[in-house]
């Protein structure tokens, strides 16, 4: 089920400004999808990144999210993320997987990050010693998680503005 999009309270502590302010960035990723057709979702309109598509990026967050809290942080198993293929850009590529479909894996995703997110410190470290971003804390996970989804929220915008006319802001 999509968040809310919600800033988090002014004065809220910093991990539920953290996961608040995450959480907003989710909730608009899944808004931007809303309506959107089939041939639309995997529609490029971007030249020079033929992979930034509606499907893909949302394809590309699920990943994100399995990679920094699931692998990096936690040093589950990375077989099944296309992040550690060796093939670039492979989690963009959503060929087949209907698009809601892919925002209900990408839901389920935060979900289970944030259950994650709930049950560490902040200062922790992640487990996974196999990649130097392996070592970073919870926090700094947070930020970046933030910054990826904001960032790629914000593609969503543009595409979705030039895929057919449908702008907003939250």
């Amino acid at each position: 089920m999509p968040l809310p999009r919600t800033r988090p309270d002014f004065t809220a502590d910093e991990r539920s400004q953290l996961v608040g302010w995450l959480d907003l960035q989710r909730s608009i990723v899944q808004w931007k999808c809303e309506g959107i057709s089939e041939e639309n979702a995997r529609r490029s309109v971007l030249p020079a990144s033929p992979l930034m598509t509606v499907a893909g990026i949302v394809s590309h967050l699920r990943w994100a999210e399995h990679c920094w809290f699931q692998v990096l942080f936690l040093d589950h198993p990375a077989t099944d993320n296309p992040q550690f293929s060796g093939d670039k850009d492979a989690d963009f590529t959503a060929e087949g997987i209907p698009l809601p479909r892919l925002l209900a894996e990408y839901d389920r995703q935060c979900a289970t990050s944030n259950e994650f997110i709930a049950t560490h410190a902040l200062d922790d470290i992640g487990r996974n010693r196999a990649y130097k971003a392996g070592s970073a804390s919870l926090r700094w996970i947070l930020f970046h998680m933030i910054e990826e989804t904001a960032r790629h929220a914000g593609h969503l915008d543009t595409i979705r503005e030039l895929l057919d006319g449908e702008t907003g802001h939250y």
